[in-house]
């Protein structure tokens, strides 16, 4: 279970960041960025998004947004397929950071990063990558609640006008549900065209872009 334990380490204002969406065939990359004040209720349920069912994933995203200094941002499809995924999920990050600074005018002295790759972008920041963060730090597991809420609701609404792909239960996943569709009706455009199973899909003139 996540604890305060990295975050009380440091003396000063901490911020954790996480993200949703880098192994989806489709929709945008997602991160999020969490400061949580002294104050804040500590939440028993808060832990990894993905070990969260969505009800309570989406009443956690409720308490995190109404008591701590929070950024979210993506990186779009077309983004992705042009920088690649790792690329563009370090700019989400990047995005999230400066989106939570000018909401809250928070300054965080340390950014606890999940994973084990310092983003690109923030050399100028200090930051410590946690491998499996968000079972480990508080910050972590809050952004990765945020940044997995907001991509839900974002391949559920894409999913309202692409329903063949059943985005709002797989969520652009290459679940067999997913990938019987893409053979079905090929990719379109929120799919990302530089992951192999939707550019193998891709009509010849499309598959080098």
């Amino acid at each position: 279970m996540p604890s305060f334990l990295l975050e009380r380490r440091h003396d000063g204002q901490v911020a954790g960041i996480d993200e949703a969406g880098r192994g989806p065939l489709a929709g945008p990359v997602v991160a999020a960025c969490v400061y949580i004040p002294e104050k804040f209720p500590a939440l028993k349920k808060v832990k990894d998004s993905k070990k969260l069912d969505g009800l309570t994933r989406e009443a956690l995203f409720t308490e995190i947004t109404r008591h701590c200094a929070w950024g979210i941002a993506i990186a779009d499809v077309g983004e992705i397929d042009n920088i690649n995924i790792l690329q563009a999920t370090f700019l989400a990050m990047n995005r999230a950071v400066d989106a939570m600074s000018l909401a809250f005018n928070v300054e965080p002295c340390m950014y606890l990063v999940d994973g084990n790759q310092r983003p690109k972008g923030m050399e100028s920041y200090n930051v410590t990558t946690v491998v499996e963060g968000d079972d480990k730090s508080y910050s972590i597991a809050c952004a990765s609640i945020l940044a997995k809420v907001t991509r839900d609701r974002v391949m559920r609404e894409l999913h309202e006008a692409h329903p063949q792909y059943g985005w709002h239960h797989n969520m652009g996943y290459g679940t067999p549900d997913h990938m019987a569709a893409l053979n079905e009706h090929g990719p379109c455009a929120h799919h990302r065209a530089s992951f192999a199973p939707v550019r193998d899909r891709l009509p010849a003139p499309l598959k080098h872009r």
